[in-house]
């Protein structure tokens, strides 16, 4: 079975690998393809062992050594959390959310994006807040997921101004099920 466990540094290069593939899934015809085919995996691991050594929230989903057996990734998704910063509208802020395609739909998301919370929870966090691109396919999970719409925005990638929708979770305990 999958196991959703806090991030180590050593896992920064799987799942800079885990952000490119989601990113090239997820965005393409959403996003200026330039900024999809310069994405970088070594910068990108470059920057996720930097927050995990910073102490942020960050959870990885590894898989089981069944799975592994198998040859499945190291990582097969991952979230980033923290104290929100700047304007923002609740207390805790969910940064990334990322699973690989192979891996969606199979309680991944959900069990990352809770451990997000519970560890914001634990960090005196009484609620939390995400932003997604409001062309992202996939932002109705938010919204399954008890988030209510509480703010559009938008926000440059590659360039181009692209509108985004920040979803709430206010108590943040709607996320965490304590």
């Amino acid at each position: 079975m999958t196991a959703i466990r806090p991030a180590r540094f050593s896992d920064g290069a799987a799942m800079a690998a885990v952000h490119v593939a989601a990113w090239r899934s997820a965005y393409a015809g959403v996003l200026p393809d330039h900024s999809l085919t310069a994405l970088s995996a070594r910068r990108q691991e470059g920057y996720y062992g930097h927050i995990i050594r910073a102490g942020e929230i960050v959870h990885v989903a590894v898989p089981s050594d069944e799975e592994a057996e198998d040859g499945a990734p190291d990582v097969l998704g991952f979230v980033t959390a923290s104290r929100a910063r700047g304007t923002a509208i609740a207390e805790g802020e969910i940064e990334t959310l990322y699973v690989l395609d192979d891996w969606r739909d199979r309680g991944l998301g959900r069990a990352l994006i809770t451990a997000a919370a519970r560890g914001l929870a634990e960090a005196g966090c009484r609620n939390v807040f995400v932003w997604v691109l409001s062309r992202n396919h996939s932002r109705w999970f938010y919204e399954r997921l008890g988030g209510v719409r509480a703010m559009e925005g938008s926000v440059s990638v590659g360039g181009v101004q692209q509108p985004q929708t920040a979803f709430m979770w206010d108590p943040i305990d709607r996320l965490t099920g304590v």
